[in-house]
C-alpha cells in the first residue's frame, strides 16, 4: 500500500478502466485512496481472450490501466501480449515505476548491483533447473532469480553445485512488514533453509558473479599460500570426508576448491571416490 506513488495514484485516478490480475487485492488498493474505477480481471489464463477486448478500449479513447498484485507488470506478472499488441497497433504505452522486488533485492543485497542478469523463476522440475544453472555459471554478471519458497533450499542447493559457493542473499517480503535479508554462500543458504524449513511470502535470490568468485578465492589462496600448498592428498581426502556428512559430493568438491585453490573436477572425482568407498555407491 505504501509504496504507491503520486503519479500511479493520478494515473488510475485518470483511468476508465482498471486491468488487474485479481480484483479484490486491486481493489482494497483503489479503496485506501478513494478510487473508484471499473476493474477487469487481467491474468495469464485470460490473456489471449481479454486482450483483444482491452486493445478496442484503447482504439475507441479509453485510458487502461493494467496493475500487478506486487511489483511491475511483465516483469514475472502478465500483460506482455497487451503491451506488444497495442504498440504493434500504433498506440501509446507508459510506464508507471513503481515497487520492484528486482531492483530492491539487488540493492540490500550488499553485491555488486551492475551489471546483472534476471532470470525470473527457475524451473520447478529439478532436472531441467540443473541443466539452466549449468547454463548460467559462465554470465559475468550478478544473477537475480524469483523462487517459491517450498522450492527455496532444493533450488539453493541446486545453485551451490552448480555455481560452487558463490556469495549470494535471499531476500523475502521485500519494502512490507516481514521483510528479511539472509546473506552467505550459497552452501551455507541451501543448509540453513532446509534446515529451517519453507519461509513465507515472496522470495528474491541474487547471486554473485563468477569474476566475484573467482577473486574471494584468490584473494583466500593468497592470504594462506604456505597451508593450502601444504594440503597433501590425505588431507584433502580427510577434509572431503568431513564435508561428505552433511553435504553431495559436488557441494563437497566446490566448497573444498574454494577453500584450496585445487580444481573442482578433480575434487569431485575424488569425493566420488570416497563415497563408492564408504557407501558402496
Amino acid at each position: 500500500m505504501a509504496d504507491i506513488t503520486l503519479r500511479a495514484l493520478d494515473t488510475l485516478r485518470g483511468a476508465d478502466v482498471v486491468a488487474c490480475e485479481d480484483t479484490r487485492i486491486t481493489g482494497r488498493l483503489l479503496a485506501r485512496y478513494g478510487i473508484r474505477k471499473p476493474l477487469v480481471s487481467y491474468h495469464d489464463h485470460n490473456e489471449a481472450r481479454v486482450c483483444p477486448r482491452l486493445i478496442e478500449r484503447v482504439r475507441g479513447g479509453e485510458a487502461v490501466v493494467l496493475v500487478a498484485d506486487a511489483g511491475s507488470p511483465l516483469v514475472s506478472d502478465p500483460g506482455y501480449r497487451l503491451v506488444s499488441a497495442a504498440r504493434e497497433q500504433g498506440l501509446a504505452v507508459t510506464a508507471v515505476p513503481g515497487a520492484s522486488s528486482v531492483v530492491a533485492a539487488l540493492t540490500v543485497s550488499g553485491l555488486p548491483p551492475s551489471p546483472f542478469l534476471f532470470t525470473g523463476f527457475l524451473p520447478s522440475r529439478r532436472a531441467q533447473r540443473q541443466r539452466e544453472i549449468v547454463g548460467l555459471g559462465a554470465v559475468a554478471a550478478s544473477l537475480v532469480i524469483f523462487e517459491s519458497p517450498r522450492r527455496l533450499a532444493a533450488s539453493l542447493a541446486d545453485l551451490a553445485a552448480g555455481l560452487g559457493p558463490r556469495e549470494a542473499a535471499v531476500a523475502r517480503e521485500l519494502t512490507k512488514l516481514h521483510e528479511e535479508v539472509r546473506r552467505g554462500s550459497l552452501d551455507q543458504l541451501a543448509r540453513h533453509y532446509a534446515a529451517a524449513g519453507a519461509p513465507k511470502g515472496e522470495v528474491v535470490i541474487v547471486v554473485a558473479s563468477p569474476e566475484r568468485a573467482s577473486r574471494r578465492r584468490m584473494a583466500a589462496v593468497r592470504a594462506e599460500p604456505a597451508a593450502a600448498a601444504a594440503r597433501s592428498d590425505g588431507d584433502i581426502d580427510q577434509a572431503l570426508a568431513a564435508k561428505l556428512r552433511t553435504m553431495s559430493p559436488s557441494q563437497a568438491a566446490a566448497a573444498l576448491s574454494a577453500a584450496t585453490g585445487r580444481p573442482r573436477r578433480d575434487l569431485y572425482a575424488r569425493a566420488l571416490a570416497l563415497g563408492r568407498g564408504r557407501d558402496g555407491w
